[in-house]
């Protein structure tokens, strides 16, 4: 993968990660920014324009959930959260209040890079408002038409299920949490519902899945929803 052009924000206390990423990031053609504070990563956020921004939760002034909430009020730069493993209800919250997707530490650089152009090209489609088609490995969903096929057969879903495809579709690869889902299918009201959420996406699997035991669309992300792959 290559970041020519892409500058990434780093928002990180830890000095060894912050080593890590500086070694790693340029290495692979990025441009990186650094800031040890929330305050200062709000600052250098919004002066500074970055392509992508790397998020620590643990930060030493704000708390890196108040720097999503903030950052969500005037720009949709993919967050990508830096996470530590007992961190699964901020995981959570981050990812209700906006980021794009979370890395638990320790992580690896294979990770990191599919995770950060998986983010990119989740806003490269927001940006092409005229992408109808999302096509995958013989996965096809025709939004315009409201027409799914797998295999180049039509597979027919009921409302809900397609409602749930779609909001997977919009966001591909981005991780989604149970209460988004929730909200974009059956409304606001019903986002503490999550056993509907099961029942029908254990029905969608047994609809687009080869194996639904072993589906390689529709992901799991335990604890927190689920993601349309996009590799």
């Amino acid at each position: 993968m290559s970041g020519q052009d892409v500058t990434v924000l780093v928002i990180e206390d830890e000095p060894e990660i912050r080593r890590f990423l500086r070694a790693t990031l340029p290495a692979h053609g990025f441009r990186l920014l650094e800031a040890t504070t929330g305050r200062q990563g709000l600052v250098d956020a919004k002066a500074r324009t970055p392509d992508l921004i790397l998020l620590d939760l643990g930060l030493p002034d704000l708390d890196g959930i108040e720097v999503i909430r903030l950052v969500r009020e005037w720009t949709v730069t993919p967050i990508i959260v830096l996470s530590a493993r007992d961190q699964e209800p901020m995981k959570v919250e981050a990812l209700d209040l906006g980021a794009d997707d979370y890395v638990t530490k320790p992580f690896g650089v294979s990770e990191l890079l599919a995770r950060m152009r998986t983010a990119l090209r989740h806003v490269a489609r927001i940006a092409d408002a005229g992408e109808s088609v999302f096509s995958i490995q013989g996965l096809r969903v025709d939004l315009g038409r409201r027409q799914v096929f797998v295999a180049g057969k039509e597979i027919h879903l009921t409302p809900i299920e397609y409602k749930l495809l779609t909001a997977l579709v919009r966001h591909a690869g981005k991780v989604l949490t149970h209460r988004q889902l929730l909200k974009e299918a059956w409304g606001p009201l019903h986002v503490e519902e999550s056993h509907y959420l099961r029942v029908y996406m254990r029905q969608l699997r047994n609809k687009v899945e080869i194996n639904p035991a072993h589906p390689r669309y529709l992901v799991t992300e335990l604890g927190v929803g689920y993601r349309l792959r996009t590799e």
